[in-house]
């Protein structure tokens, strides 16, 4: 892929993300309040957060890594079902990582 394909493609994809946010503004209000598209978007807001959490843990580069980044997930995940304050899950989970690194695992 050359440079110039590449500039064409971001610019594109960002001129077709900006087309899609002004034509949400445009979508009349009472079509937004019904329980279907309520329930659909936070749905899909989910999925589109665990997407990012497993690709971020499990990838680098083409490949599949376990490295540091799972056992963290782990740790933060028993936090966040102990109902623990999100300053403390993520304390937690990087804490274990720098540990397990730190001796030697990832």
């Amino acid at each position: 892929m050359t440079t110039t394909v590449l500039w064409v493609t971001v610019v594109v994809a960002s001129l077709a993300s900006l087309g899609l946010k002004l034509a949400g503004h445009r979508v009349p209000e009472h079509w937004l309040a019904t329980e279907r598209v309520q329930r659909t978007s936070t749905l899909v807001t989910v999925a589109l957060l665990v997407s990012l959490v497993v690709v971020q843990t499990f990838a680098d580069g083409a490949s599949v890594v376990v490295d540091a980044r799972v056992p963290a997930l782990a740790v933060a995940a028993v936090a966040l079902v102990l109902r623990a304050p999100f300053i403390v899950v993520v304390v937690l989970a990087a804490a274990s990582a720098a540990g397990l690194r730190a001796l030697g695992w990832g």
